[in-house]
């Protein structure tokens, strides 16, 4: 294979692969410190012999088959950790449907079944908690063992600690939710950011004093409604501008339906409609308030803004990634 493809959503997209693979599998939403020791393993090992780093995961979320009611909410769009894994060197991204036809392969058949899809398969790597085939019966040992019947490298990492438990993608979605974001970046080991568009609003912001750069942004595990201090990107930049984002509903003026981000930089931005952003969270200033009135808003955003500018001059305070 010549033009190795980056991302694919079936195995035949692979064919024809010549080099040894090496793959690393998971859910590995958020794609957090413990997923980053996994995923450089795979790195690691396919640079040793020129082979071919991939991961292997899956789009939509298992539980959206097995209990879609209560369906798990991911901390990251696809798109958005097919970045984070080619960022972290992954050379191809296999990112699989989950359906009925593939969680039915026995435990013990999984590797088999991996070897025939993609016959260069040299290595698999997993988190030491790895669960996998019919009914979830398979663990790391029957890996190792059904791995060495087929010549294949089965390497399972540890899981990391933090506070004296292992990080896991609940734990984030858990402090998120409970807006600890320091702890969700440190267990991140990056900030906690999205894409987006910037979008027309009411110039509300504007006839505060202070005007506002808007993101229609809703997604699916979504953090505590509030004030936080962010980083703000224009799309391809390496620098950024820091502020003060507002996520919520807007009780003050509007009460929305969906939530929305809004932005107020410190400095002047030439930033507008149609621009395309990323913004990383740093830390939590407070909940989200219904105030009496607009003067009142207008005051707290005052001193809002007066705690943002007190904590980036004390920059070690919020660099914690």
């Amino acid at each position: 294979m010549t033009n190795l493809p980056t991302r694919v959503s079936d195995f035949n997209a692979l064919e024809g692969l010549e080099k040894p693979l090496f793959l690393a599998v998971g859910i590995f939403d958020g794609v957090h410190k413990g997923h980053q020791s996994v995923i450089q393993e795979a790195v690691k090992a396919a640079e040793s012999v020129d082979g071919i780093s991939a991961v292997l995961t899956f789009d939509p979320h298992p539980s959206r088959l097995f209990r879609p009611e209560a369906a798990t909410e991911l901390l990251l769009p696809i798109s958005e950790k097919v970045s984070l894994l080619q960022d972290a060197g992954i050379q191809v991204v296999i990112s699989k449907q989950f359906d009925a036809e593939f969680s039915a392969i026995p435990a013990e058949n999984f590797i088999a079944h991996l070897k025939e899809e993609l016959p260069t398969l040299a290595g698999i790597f997993v988190g030491s908690n790895f669960r996998f085939g019919k009914s979830r019966l398979g663990d790391v040992d029957l890996l190792k063992t059904t791995g060495a019947s087929k010549g294949i490298l089965v390497h399972s990492a540890d899981r990391l600690q933090f506070e004296g438990l292992a990080i896991s993608s609940t734990r984030i979605r858990e402090d998120l939710k409970s807006g600890a974001i320091e702890r969700v970046n440190t267990m991140l080991g990056y900030r906690y950011r999205f894409h987006g568009t910037v979008v027309a609003g009411q110039k509300l912001g504007r006839q505060l004093g202070f005007p506002t750069l808007n993101l229609a942004w809703n997604p699916e595990c979504q953090p505590r409604f509030g004030v936080y201090l962010v980083c703000l990107k224009a799309e391809g930049e390496a620098a950024g501008s820091f502020g003060i984002a507002n996520y919520g509903v807007k009780p003050t003026v509007s009460e929305n339906s969906e939530p929305l981000l809004e932005v107020h930089l410190l400095n002047p931005t030439e930033l507008d409609c149609g621009s395309q952003v990323e913004v990383e969270w740093i830390q939590f200033a407070r909940g989200e308030m219904k105030f009496e009135s607009l003067e009142a808003l207008k005051a707290q955003i005052a001193c809002d803004l007066e705690w943002a500018r007190g904590v980036v001059a004390n920059g070690d305070s919020y660099n914690t990634v």
